[in-house]
């Protein structure tokens, strides 16, 4: 089997979360997802688990953070070329995302970010290959 990489969101709204999603071209893979889940494909080995935070709450003994106004981590997303990053952060922010700060760039790496409607801060990057080593 691939090896997988499942992000588990606490979110507020399941729904309004599954749409911003599904806005930024992600998959709800039904099969998986039920009235306190979402599970959103974002490629063949990492998915977006948007949970319930009740439903989240019943993974940890600790305390939810309010992303809100807290950070503890970010999830960060590669994309093709500086167009697709460009392009997923402007239908982000079209679909109820919020800006996060100004757009990083070195040349050989650039680099975007956003907060989705819950809070999550949310990078897209992407790095020339040839400097890829």
């Amino acid at each position: 089997m691939t090896q997988m990489i499942f992000v588990n969101l606490p979110v507020k709204d399941v729904v309004a979360s599954t749409e911003f999603y599904t806005g930024l071209g992600f998959a709800r893979n039904d099969q998986f997802s039920d009235e306190n889940v979402s599970s959103m494909v974002v490629s063949d080995t990492i998915v977006l688990m948007l949970l319930a935070e009740p439903f989240f709450k019943s993974f940890t003994p600790k305390e939810l953070g309010d992303v809100a106004t807290t950070s503890s981590s970010t999830v960060c997303l590669s994309r093709e070329s500086r167009a697709a990053v460009d392009e997923i952060t402007e239908k982000a922010l079209a679909s109820g995302g919020t800006f996060c700060k100004e757009p990083m760039d070195e040349g050989f790496m650039y680099g975007r970010s956003f907060f989705d409607p819950t809070g999550h801060l949310i990078e897209v990057m992407w790095m020339d290959p040839s400097m890829v080593q």
